[in-house]
């Protein structure tokens, strides 16, 4: 997509600082459309976690574990030797371990897609306001 020059018109801006009113208020309407634009990429980052999948085990490969990108547990494997009728504490540890594991690689990997979908968004004076952190 070209780029157009914005120089000189009133209430236009270039790069990522918001367009300026009189007085030094950010332009809304700009400043809305790039929430817009943020809001529409963050979804479809969202459904391509969905399709993605991350793995994890634990007990040297006793137990794998799948995730989706948006946390959605899609399959346990347990190896049978992993079973001991005498240890079952053994088991739900290594359980345990691996759904840890998947959950720390999903959460890094929709960290990951979903980071760079706000990194232009210049929120003007709005950044300093909880959740609204550039």
């Amino acid at each position: 997509m070209a780029k157009r020059s914005t120089r000189g018109t009133p209430g236009r801006h270039q790069g990522g600082a918001p367009a300026r009113q009189q007085g030094g208020m950010p332009n809304m309407q700009q400043m809305m459309a790039q929430v817009q634009q943020m809001q529409h990429e963050m979804e479809a980052a969202q459904e391509q976690l969905a399709h993605e999948t991350v793995s994890a085990s634990a007990g040297g490969g006793m137990v794998t574990v799948q995730m989706t990108g948006d946390l959605r547990l899609q399959a346990v494997a347990i190896d049978p030797e992993a079973v001991d009728p005498e240890d079952v504490d053994m088991l739900a540890d290594m359980v345990m371990a691996a759904v840890n594991e998947a959950l720390r690689a999903a959460q890094e990997l929709a960290a990951s897609r979903l980071g760079g979908v706000s990194g232009g968004l210049d929120l003007g004076g709005l950044g300093g306001l909880p959740g609204l952190q550039p």
